[in-house]
């Protein structure tokens, strides 16, 4: 049974975190894709180069819930169906991967940042503290979400071992911290050629989906036909 449960939890985190609620709160407030402008990320920093702050900010809480809400779950079925601190752990990773790869999605997926986050809140709230206030400080002083959130996952493993000495939810967390590493190869080659977008940044073509019917060409002339 405790193996069942396990896989069975592990498996429903994976279908949770696959929910890319960039791309569903976009559709919903009639944006573009992100993965169509920007970094191609459906993440929330890259929801806010749409220029909707609430859409971001929607994207953001719901991703972090993603992760945070099946670790809590986890926890506490944790007396009842056996589930170690490894496993819930486990379970955390699991709603992670499934936001770098969801199955909704044709896999095309974010880089986990914001659900990293509710993860680790919910796993050892204060780590998840100490993880966010290192990414707000680094994204504060240089204005780049992704060299935060690099920092961030370096810190949060070594935030870890050396305050709460390791533990059976370190392995996940070492597995997350490297798959954020890796899925942010292409902006530390952006950071390190000097051509990262910073935070706020409006790249083109992002913004409503429906704003693309003023660049028609009816949209042209009735702006030259009008009074001035």
């Amino acid at each position: 049974m405790p193996l069942a449960a396990s896989l069975a939890a592990i498996v429903l985190a994976y279908l949770i975190g696959s929910l890319s609620f960039a791309v569903i709160v976009s559709r919903a407030m009639g944006l573009s894709d992100p993965r169509s402008y920007g970094s191609k990320n459906p993440g929330a920093t890259n929801v806010l180069r749409s220029g909707n702050r609430t859409a971001a900010a929607l994207t953001l809480v719901l991703d972090a819930l993603k992760g945070f809400v099946p670790v809590v779950v986890a926890l506490l079925l944790s007396p009842r169906l056996g589930f170690g601190q490894g496993t819930v752990a486990w379970v955390g990773l699991a709603a992670f991967v499934g936001h770098l790869f969801p199955v909704f999605f044709r896999f095309r997926g974010g880089k986990g940042v914001a659900t990293a986050a509710g993860v680790l809140l919910a796993l050892n709230p204060l780590l998840g503290v100490a993880t966010l206030a290192t990414w707000l400080v680094i994204a504060a002083f240089f204005r780049y979400s992704s060299l935060a959130a690099i920092v961030a996952a370096l810190f949060a493993p070594f935030y870890q071992m050396l305050i709460w000495g390791g533990g059976a939810a370190l392995l996940p967390m070492i597995i997350m911290s490297l798959l954020l590493l890796w899925r942010h190869g292409g902006n530390m080659r952006k950071l390190i050629a000097g051509t990262e977008s910073k935070i706020g940044q409006k790249p083109p073509g992002a913004g409503a989906a429906a704003g693309a019917s003023a660049s028609t060409p009816g949209a042209h002339r009735k702006r030259r036909n009008a009074p001035r």
